[in-house]
């Protein structure tokens, strides 16, 4: 080597090996082959799973303070619902307490009336608590399986109830189940009566809208939106007085003579879990009168039969001066 001359190229004591391309190209072969063997072939499967096994001890330490700290507030949060909650309830007790006096005393009063009227005692109503099973198999209809049948005591044409008013009636009893129409399906149909005008009709389900109609209604009826529709208790079926829907819209059509009425139940017929089954009124109504006009008739001809004589009996000639 001479001295004007400078070696660029170091000593092989420090040379590096491969170059850099290369070591990329087989890094990224290797770690696409590791991908593609793990997805096919779970061979970092085991891997896997030892580390998650031996780090999952840190993992929940470092965790710890973490959920303590979400415990803590839940737990603050829970008694500052629990302490509104508690405040609404008495509200509501006191509230209630105040009605049930008020119907106490109201009850008491009408059976003195009734007494003094001479009218028959209010039916009293036996009830069954039931729980929905789920939803009747058939996509056409609203209607749900409950998990009490005849050997429980339930009968064909029960009245449904849930916590805010009347849910449909029982169409199919079963030994240990039970199925109920809905009042919003096509067949439903239930005799109301207007809370504020005591005007009478019959609301019928309306599955499409998920809702309920009040149908033949004249246009000049007397209904308002928000009126409240109970039960009216002259089918026989549902007592008197039940919530069944409210008023929602009312469509007074010139071209018509009936008002178009859409109502929305009072009840969820979408999300009901508890039921309470009723017993059918007319099971304790007195037996209805057979046909009016045949028994006339039978009275008529039963009559005209009295006055007929008894065979081998005399009749006296009509004697003359006598006014006929």
């Amino acid at each position: 080597m001479t001295l004007g001359t400078l070696d660029r190229t170091p000593p092989p004591f420090f040379k590096q090996g491969p170059s850099a391309l290369t070591r990329l190209l087989f890094f990224s072969s290797l770690a696409v082959f590791l991908m593609v063997a793990d997805v096919r072939f779970k061979v970092t499967q085991p891997l896997r799973a030892a580390l998650a096994t031996v780090l999952h001890p840190v993992q929940q330490g470092l965790l710890a303070p973490v959920h303590a700290w979400e415990q803590a507030g839940h737990y603050f949060r829970g008694l500052d619902e629990a302490r509104q909650a508690e405040n609404l309830a008495e509200q509501a007790v006191a509230a209630q307490a105040e009605r049930v006096m008020r119907v106490a005393s109201l009850e008491a009063e009408n059976a003195r009336l009734r007494q003094l009227l001479e009218l028959r005692p209010r039916i009293n109503v036996q009830t069954l608590a039931a729980e929905v099973l789920y939803d009747a198999p058939d996509p056409y209809t609203r209607k749900v399986v409950l998990d009490r049948g005849s050997r429980h005591g339930v009968v064909l044409g029960a009245p449904v109830l849930d916590e805010s008013g009347v849910l449909g009636q029982v169409t199919r009893v079963y030994p240990l189940t039970a199925e109920v129409t809905l009042v919003t399906d096509r067949d439903a149909a239930v005799p109301v009566l207007n809370a504020r005008t005591q005007q009478r009709g019959v609301a019928y389900g309306m599955p499409q809208a998920q809702g309920m109609e009040l149908r033949f209604m004249a246009g000049n009826a007397d209904v308002q939106v928000g009126d409240s529709l109970l039960t009216s208790g002259l089918d026989g079926v549902y007592p008197a007085g039940l919530p069944v829907a409210r008023v929602l819209k009312v469509d007074r059509r010139a071209d018509s003579a009936f008002a178009r009425i859409w109502l929305t139940p009072t009840a969820e017929p979408d999300s009901p879990r508890h039921v309470l089954v009723l017993h059918p009124v007319q099971d304790q109504l007195p037996a209805r009168p057979s046909d009016p006009a045949a028994s006339a008739a039978h009275a008529g001809q039963g009559a005209s039969l009295a006055s007929l004589p008894a065979p081998g009996a005399s009749v006296a000639p009509p004697q003359e001066g006598l006014a006929p």
